[in-house]
């Protein structure tokens, strides 16, 4: 069993930044690929981001954030940060992290003016 725990959400301003970050309660957690997922009120959860275990040097974006989100990975922390810049209304969601089959509860992301 792996736990993950979601943090980093809040109300940004459209433009602005947020540093989600996924901290897993098992070592486990830094050798597999984790993904971020997201669900909007009223729509279905989408992918967002993922990226590999260790040294996380793959990663890959759905096009609506490429450009604007980065993934990193911090094994001794057992954690994995999406930095989220130039955000938009539309990015206003719960943001979940995935790996195999154990989920967050996730951290909400308020994008408005």
């Amino acid at each position: 069993q792996i736990q993950l725990v979601e943090s980093g959400g809040g109300l940004v301003q459209p433009g602005g930044s947020l540093r989600l970050a996924c901290t897993a309660s098992s070592f486990v957690f830094n050798g597999y690929f984790t993904k971020w997922f997201r669900q909007a009120p009223g729509k279905e959860r989408e992918f967002v981001a993922g990226i590999a275990g260790g040294t996380g040097l793959l990663s890959n974006y759905t096009d609506s954030v490429e450009g604007r989100f980065t993934l990193s990975r911090d094994n001794d922390k057992k954690t994995v940060y999406l930095q989220m810049n130039d955000l938009k209304p539309e990015d206003t969601a719960l943001y979940y992290c995935n790996i195999l089959n154990f989920w967050g509860q996730g951290t909400p992301v308020t994008v408005s003016s």
